[in-house]
């Protein structure tokens, strides 16, 4: 599964360790989040990360 970096702040979302902070299972893959799911970091939406 490819990893997705925030293009604002640089967070990179990892799939083989998801989000247990916000409720999301390890092994979730990008493009299965929510479509309300945040970056933990800056709070912007999905549709501001990029592949790795």
């Amino acid at each position: 599964m490819e990893k997705y970096v925030c293009d604002l702040c640089g967070y990179v979302y990892d799939p083989e360790v998801g989000d247990p902070d916000n409720g999301i299972a390890p092994g979730t893959a990008f493009e299965d989040l929510p479509s309300n799911w945040t970056c933990p970091m800056c709070g912007v939406d999905k549709s501001s990360f990029s592949k790795q």
